[in-house]
């Protein structure tokens, strides 16, 4: 499979976006676009990632809830529903109209419950964007939503660079529920990152702001992994990610990030101690 990178740069150029310096796009999913013409694209997409696996549609392995029109762009709440969580090995996200398509591909470990994911993302026009969730046996299982946004990738974050990148890096965790052994217990991760997706426009200088994105995150609980995440500019400016973990014994919960620039930071929290 070619990392998410290379994919996005290979798309990019097919489309005429250079560099992912701005939203120059063909062959798109806009608000115009048949059926036909969407199905097209995403078998494109499909085969630079999955290459000639076949991709079953679903509606019980793996659901996409989404909101049909987006109030912001740039923060569009996704969440990912896994009703036979027990079957998934790994979750690919796909923005079908996106510069950068593969959005995120999240790996789950033995720490992990997979029943649900949370994460906000950027969506730069109309598109279906695809849930594909691998199971344990190899197979691929496909679900489909259509959401109406427009600009996501190119949307000014409202401040400096300078503001923007102070305290990247710094992480914060919620825990939801009392923890008991062998059951799930919620949590909320916020990391502090612009996510750049190299499509901002600095609004001093008028020069493009060069992409800075978290491209892996990985997240344990003691010494077992609970996901990990290849990460693109499709993620949000702040990653929130909701996802869960199942305690047996100790934590604490780790957490390492990394970007496309070469910055890591690493974190530690206290997890709560499961009860009997």
């Amino acid at each position: 499979m070619k990392n998410l990178r290379s994919l996005a740069l290979g798309l990019a150029l097919s489309t005429g976006l250079a560099g992912l310096a701005a939203p120059v796009q063909s062959f798109a999913a806009g608000a115009s676009d048949s059926e036909t013409e969407r199905q097209a694209r995403w078998t494109e997409i499909a085969t630079s990632i999955f290459g000639d696996r076949k991709i079953e549609p679903t509606d019980a392995l793996i659901k996409v809830e989404a909101p049909a029109r987006a109030l912001d762009a740039a923060l569009v709440p996704i969440t990912l529903t896994m009703p036979e969580k027990d079957k998934i090995r790994s979750v690919h996200f796909i923005i079908d109209d996106n510069p950068s398509p593969y959005a995120a591909h999240f790996t789950f470990g033995p720490a992990a419950d997979p029943g649900e994911l949370k994460l906000r993302v950027r969506i730069n026009n109309y598109t279906n964007v695809h849930a594909v969730a691998e199971t344990n046996d190899g197979k691929l299982y496909e679900a489909t939503k259509f959401v109406k946004a427009s600009g996501g990738c190119s949307a000014p974050m409202g401040m400096s660079d300078e503001e923007a990148m102070r305290g990247m890096g710094e992480m914060k965790m919620k825990f939801s529920g009392d923890a008991q052994s062998g059951k799930p217990v919620e949590a909320t991760l916020m990391i502090r990152h612009p996510n750049f997706s190299g499509m901002q426009m600095n609004q001093v200088t008028r020069d493009y702001t060069p992409a800075r994105y978290i491209n892996k995150l990985s997240v344990s609980y003691g010494d077992a992994n609970v996901f990990t995440m290849e990460g693109d500019i499709s993620i949000s400016s702040n990653p929130v990610i909701n996802f869960a973990f199942v305690p047996k014994g100790s934590g604490p919960i780790k957490v390492a990030a990394s970007d496309n620039q070469g910055g890591q930071w690493q974190h530690s929290f206290t997890a709560p101690s499961p009860s009997n």
